[in-house]
């Protein structure tokens, strides 16, 4: 292997070697995303299922009682 071809490949070593740096970190930051997706969607849920419980209780006290009130 000439000195060129060496260099060469040394470099496509390196650049190989960067980007798999850069693909950890990504891979780091996408668990991260993940993870505080996966909370907001249960906020959401939450808020979901609080909105759905007082709509009943609304519901509830809106309904006409049975005895009349005099």
């Amino acid at each position: 292997m000439s000195d060129r071809q060496e260099l060469k490949a040394d470099v496509l070593r390196a650049e190989r070697d960067a980007l798999k740096e850069s693909l950890k970190a990504i891979e780091v930051e996408q668990r991260k995303l993940d993870a505080e997706l996966k909370a907001v969607r249960q906020r959401e849920l939450r808020a979901k299922r609080q909105i759905e419980a007082l709509n009943t209780l609304i519901e509830l006290s809106d309904e006409p009682t049975d005895a009349p009130s005099e």
